[in-house]
């Protein structure tokens, strides 16, 4: 049964990014080792810590879908057509693109995150769904809709920029002790919700 993962780069002070939408060097350790490591895009290594590659190749094969809001699809380009990891990308909005010059791609436009939910559930069979962190993942928190959190912790202190949870305004949750794996600038916290 698919389990649906928020998943992201984190800053020590909880941001995916600053207030322009920078990522900085949370992105740093997809590229500070030795390991060549592929997502979905044959045409996009990284080069890992054993550490961080046996971590992601535990998790990533399993991952069908990516769910993604319409903010990250529009920074990104939805990648160009190619999802980073997974087979296809479910993309949160309220309106689809009209001129997205990628129409053939693997990427399906639904409003509301319950029936995204559900749709990346359909598109992704008995494989799970990493869910981009932020705004997005804060619904679905609140909602009661995640399996597990990932944290891929950063030693760096942002200050101020896009909290991990978006605008997240539920209750307070308490989670188990998290499954810890020390890559090289980068700690990955997998917790388990449910």
């Amino acid at each position: 049964m698919s389990r649906v993962i928020a998943t992201a780069a984190v800053s020590l002070d909880g941001f995916v990014a600053d207030t322009s939408d920078a990522v900085g060097p949370l992105f740093d350790w997809y590229n500070n080792g030795p390991v060549e490591f592929y997502g979905a895009d044959p045409g996009r290594p990284f080069h890992l810590s054993q550490a961080s590659a046996d971590y992601l190749g535990s998790v990533w094969p399993g991952i069908g879908v990516t769910m993604i809001g319409r903010r990250l699809f529009d920074l990104t380009n939805g990648w160009n057509g190619v999802p980073s990891v997974g087979d296809h990308v479910v993309v949160v909005t309220h309106e689809p693109p009209a001129d997205w010059p990628f129409p053939d791609a693997p990427f399906t436009f639904v409003n509301g995150i319950e029936a995204a939910v559900a749709q990346a559930k359909s598109l992704a069979g008995d494989r799970d769904i990493a869910v981009a962190a932020g705004n997005l993942t804060g619904q679905l928190l609140e909602a009661g809709l995640l399996d597990d959190l990932v944290l891929n912790l950063v030693p760096v202190v942002f200050g101020t920029g896009r909290p991990f949870f978006g605008n997240y305004t539920g209750h307070q949750q308490l989670f188990d002790d998290p499954k810890v794996v020390e890559g090289d600038r980068v700690t990955h916290l997998h917790y388990k919700i449910s």
